[in-house]
């Protein structure tokens, strides 16, 4: 009975703990970028679509910007093609670029679902809908990539009229150049490009890693937080590399226009968005504005 007793005393305890959270995001806008591993786990997919749920459920206004190249490249294999990827970026000729469409509004409407058994009313949508994501054809260092995407305008209003309804929009990175030609968007450019149209008081990237190490070999260089400026030494410094370089510069863009803060998460761990956003501790990376550094505590600046 006493056991039994600890254990709901120390949920009553977890509650406390994030009441004060709650308020301070009540009706703020955050924006979850999600893919990689996370997605391709379906017990991980759940779990991470609970955590934005409830999200939703106690005040926040949650977006879900959602990826699927590891889906897109297991039906281009179906189809007899092979996979290339130019500095990270997947060409993507006029057949690719009909799968990724398909394969990404399979994922979107999924996602959808699970959302709408969890009781929680959600709309999905692609940047072609409304005019929500404007493209220009983009180059790797000069090579073509095919339909490939650089965001040039961003128009929210379809996302803040869900919002206002009560939906959770779902977004995948689909959009349209100016002769109305499709292109795939890389999802992390779409989550920083809409988190800083929407004003979003959070970015969150839910990742493969636990979050930034300045040497990615040594478990102790783990940085729980830093400084858009910090960020940019980091990487002039050659201390990131791979995938996390266009991840960090997306980061630090977004914190240097509007966003308040953006967290990197490693989405392989459950429930990390609610451990990162209503705990003390924290888990991930941080990324906070410069101005920000020296007025706040460790734990304020991790959860502000």
């Amino acid at each position: 009975m006493e056991k039994d007793m600890q254990e709901v005393l120390r949920k009553a305890e977890v509650l406390i703990e994030a009441l004060p959270y709650i308020q301070k995001f009540n009706r703020k806008i955050i924006v979850v970028k999600y893919g990689g591993s996370a997605m391709s786990n379906e017990e991980l997919q759940k779990n991470v679509i609970k955590d934005v749920t409830l999200l939703k459920l106690v005040g926040f206004k949650p977006i879900i910007v959602h990826g699927g190249g590891k889906e897109i490249s297991r039906w281009v294999g179906k189809v007899g093609k092979e996979a290339k990827f130019i500095n990270g970026l997947r060409v993507t000729d006029e057949e690719t670029m009909e799968i990724a469409e398909m394969v990404l509004g399979k994922v979107n409407k999924s996602l959808v679902t699970m959302v709408q058994e969890l009781g929680v009313n959600a709309v999905g949508v692609s940047g072609k809908d409304g005019g929500l994501l404007t493209v220009e054809k983009k180059y790797s260092d000069g090579q073509d990539i095919g339909f490939v995407g650089e965001i040039t305008d961003v128009n929210p209003k379809v996302l803040y009229d869900m919002l206002e309804k009560d939906f959770l929009p779902i977004v995948a990175p689909i959009g349209l150049d100016e002769h109305f030609q499709t292109y795939n968007i890389n999802a992390d450019d779409a989550a920083c490009a809409i988190a800083k149209a929407v004003g979003a008081d959070k970015l969150v990237f839910l990742t493969d890693i636990e979050g930034l190490y300045k040497d990615i070999n040594d478990k102790s260089s783990f940085i729980s937080r830093l400084t858009a400026s910090e960020a940019d030494e980091l990487i002039q410094g050659g201390f990131i590399g791979g995938g996390m370089l266009p991840k960090l510069g997306n980061c630090t863009s977004a914190v240097r226009n509007g966003v308040n803060r953006v967290h990197i998460l490693d989405g392989r761990i459950l429930h990390c968005l609610l451990l990162e956003i209503f705990t003390n501790q924290g888990i991930g990376t941080a990324i906070i504005r410069d101005e920000d550094k020296d007025n706040m505590t460790e734990h304020q600046s991790l959860q502000s």
